[in-house]
């Protein structure tokens, strides 16, 4: 019942004003605050993530409660130790210039992905794996980590179900689908929209990022040939076990949809392209033309989606408004929080986090890519990647053009680090979570939180050190 409240909710919460994850320090001193302000954030963080692991019936029923009272420890002091203006100003710039942005678009994604149903069934052989695992990663920068994991995870389950070794299919999907493939366009992963938002150009993860992509993904999918080639000659030698899904033509339905997911793409490059010079101020925040109409366009389509989409598609698929009601709830809190951090972060060596300023910099003062990549990785393993990304991408400067052009290779390692790296973990990426619940419910042994971190510190980390000295060192 909460949910479906949740839901009803939902979109006049996105109609609010509310947008940011800039959190630019607006008349916040930053090179006199103290490292007490990033507590909330850490602690925001931590709590997502091993509350859905320590004590899951508690986050379950008051996320929403311990979003608020993280972000009310960074509201009330701003309030009072820097007043009613310099407060109210850098938290409406860090609500209303990107966190609509980020959680419309994830509600569309999620919403337009969700109404897209793939039926049928198809025997999982090696190659037909290697294959539905392809198409979930190539999907994936299209309509999101999480919209190709929904799409793609329960047809790739009904070719294996038969198939006494399955859970390493569903580890390599989180691996490819869940993460790596959504490094090419900022609709793929949170991070990668997070830095549009802050001016990074639409097509320049595709041009930059396409090499590690191509290279991290090959090698995976390689390893993962090979392993279902072992496990399936395993397999011959024991007893066949009744498909509950005998293999029937597959079909995709809500093809209305298709359009609708290329409206959301035109709508983003309009942004991009479209400057009008006309904003709307609120409370000293200029909010641009050309993002309210790119913002109102891809609502509009995900209200489309719901209209025109066959409920019991939606039912098929498992549909539900719990997942991105939790996201906006969280995000909310997490765009408050990082307000202080980014201040901060933006006073660079005269700041409380120096020492973090000086691990990711060379003797010469130059960025250390490598650092940043395994820096960023590595947190965005156990905390989630979007203000990990920000986090760094602020630390580099926080200047997209300057980040696109003469730091072109620390934007790759912050923006790959971010996105490769979430898959280490199940904590790591929102999709790799709702993977891992939706297999474990359709029967799939699925190994544990520390046995998953097994497979990726066997599989994954030997790629990334390789990648890292490739593209970084």
């Amino acid at each position: 019942m909460r949910s479906v409240f949740c839901a009803a909710l939902l979109p006049a919460l996105l109609l609010c004003p509310t947008t940011a994850f800039a959190a630019e320090g607006h008349g916040l001193p930053g090179d006199s605050m103290s490292l007490f302000w990033a507590l909330p954030f850490v602690g925001l963080l931590l709590s997502i993530a091993t509350g859905p692991l320590l004590y899951p019936h508690v986050w379950e029923h008051h996320y929403g409660k311990i979003t608020a009272a993280w972000a009310a420890l960074v509201v009330l002091p701003m309030l009072v130790l820097h007043g009613w203006a310099v407060s109210a100003e850098a938290l409406l710039h860090t609500l209303l210039l990107e966190y609509m942005s980020f959680i419309i678009l994830l509600f569309a994604l999620f919403t337009i992905a969700g109404g897209i149903l793939v039926a049928g069934n198809i025997h999982g052989t090696p190659l037909t794996n290697a294959a539905l695992l392809l198409i979930g990663a190539l999907l994936a920068s299209v309509v999101g980590t999480t919209g190709a994991s929904m799409i793609m995870i329960r047809p790739v389950i009904r070719a294996n179900d038969n198939r006494p070794f399955n859970a390493h299919v569903v580890v390599f999907f989180i691996f490819l689908v869940s993460n790596i493939g959504g490094a090419l366009t900022p609709l793929g992963d949170p991070p990668l929209f997070v830095g549009f938002l802050r001016g990074v150009d639409f097509f320049w993860t595709a041009a930059h990022l396409w090499k590690e992509t191509l290279f991290v993904g090959v090698v995976v999918l390689a390893v993962f040939l090979a392993l279902d080639y072992w496990f399936h000659h395993r397999e011959a030698g024991l007893p066949k076990i009744k498909d509950p899904t005998p293999d029937s033509r597959v079909r995709v339905r809500g093809l209305a949809n298709l359009p609708l997911l290329a409206g959301v793409i035109a709508a983003i490059l309009l942004s991009a392209s479209w400057k009008p010079g006309i904003a709307f101020t609120i409370a000293g925040v200029a909010l641009e033309l050309q993002n309210i109409v790119r913002d109102l366009i891809i609502l509009a389509l995900a209200l489309t989606s719901l209209k025109v989409t066959r409920a019991e598609y939606r039912r098929a698929n498992g549909f539900a408004w719990g997942p991105i009601a939790e996201v906006a709830k969280l995000f909310a809190g997490i765009f408050i929080c990082i307000v202080p951090v980014i201040a901060i972060l933006r006073a660079g060596a005269a700041g409380a986090l120096a020492p973090l300023v000086a691990l990711v910099s060379t003797e010469s003062g130059l960025p250390n890519d490598l650092a940043y990549f395994w820096l960023t990785g590595g947190l965005s393993s156990f905390l989630d990647n979007a203000p990990t990304y920000l986090v760094f991408f602020e630390l580099a400067g926080g200047d997209p053009q300057m980040l696109m052009t003469t730091l072109a290779t620390t934007l790759a390692a912050i923006s790959t680090g971010a996105v490769f790296m979430g898959a280490n973990t199940y904590i790591g990426n929102a999709p790799n979570f709702m993977v891992y619940a939706i297999a474990r419910h359709r029967g799939v042994k699925m190994p544990s939180f520390f046995g998953y971190m097994l497979w990726s510190g066997a599989v994954l980390i030997p790629i990334f050190l390789v990648a890292g000295w490739v593209f970084f060192g």
